[in-house]
């Protein structure tokens, strides 16, 4: 395929980067990535991906945009107030990027529904808010073969992890299991400073970006956490045996996806 001149000019600064260049540019319009949330987490990196040209974009969320979602969902405006959240973040990105293919999935994303949507995604992102979901996505995407960034945030703070098939620790060989209900607080509960989603978000769409590309190095293998009031990042070495985890251990134990029970938010 060749380049318009509108192309061109959009992407100049992608296709001057060596490890990028006209070749990546295209790699990256051929490529899809699946955002699971358009929440804190998932409004900026859908805001990067659709601003670099992944050529389709599919975004699950089943709610509606409100007020206080605003000082940190930052696809979605004050008049969009009681809008699908997919809808009014498919119109920020396409109004940013018309060249993206955006797919909505106005759903709560479940045992039933997450291996169709996830089957035809090159690269998955976890933007979601709540544990059940974050073992639910992990678990998925383990027993598909796809690879997904975790990501959570609470407060100050935020961490990170990207999971490739057979290149390191999935999310539930660090983690195990979900916590029990009630034992950590929500971000409705806790709070959360805007701007973190920010920070975190990005990085999730560059670890995206770096995998569709096949250049630098991934956070697989290593959890990145970061304390906004120390303005701190620490990369946190995670062991490789993987042998005895539960779903990509060598004898796994769970082989089915589990509808696990608990509040929202997230962050261990």
């Amino acid at each position: 395929m060749a380049f318009s001149n509108e192309q061109l000019e959009r992407y100049s600064r992608h296709i001057i980067l060596k490890e990028v260049g006209a070749k990546g540019q295209k790699k990256l319009l051929n490529s899809s990535v699946l955002i699971i949330g358009a929440g804190g987490l998932g409004a900026p990196a859908a805001m990067y991906l659709a601003a670099a040209g992944i050529g389709r974009i599919g975004i699950a969320d089943a709610d509606e945009v409100d007020l206080s979602n605003l000082q940190r969902q930052i696809i979605h405006a004050t008049e969009d107030l009681g809008k699908a959240k997919v809808q009014s973040a498919k119109e920020t990105m396409n109004r940013m990027n018309p060249d993206v293919t955006v797919d909505t999935y106005r759903t709560f994303v479940d045992s039933e529904n997450i291996t169709d949507l996830i089957k035809d995604y090159d690269f998955i992102i976890d933007g979601t808010d709540n544990f059940p979901a974050k073992f639910l996505i992990n678990d998925a995407c383990v027993m598909a073969g796809k690879p997904f960034s975790h990501a959570g945030i609470i407060r100050f703070k935020g961490q990170l992890m990207t999971y490739v098939p057979g290149q390191g620790p999935c999310y539930r060989c660090v983690f195990k299991n979900p916590p029990p209900k009630d034992a950590v607080p929500t971000c409705k509960q806790a709070g959360v400073i805007g701007a973190m989603g920010g920070v975190i978000g990005s990085l999730q769409a560059m670890e995206a970006i770096k995998y569709l590309l096949g250049v630098g190095d991934l956070l697989t293998g290593y959890l990145l956490t970061y304390d906004a009031l120390k303005m701190e990042f620490r990369k946190i070495k995670l062991p490789k045996d993987t042998s005895g985890c539960a779903v990509c251990g060598d004898h796994p134990t769970i082989t089915e996806l589990i509808d696990y029970e608990q509040a929202e938010c997230d962050m261990h």
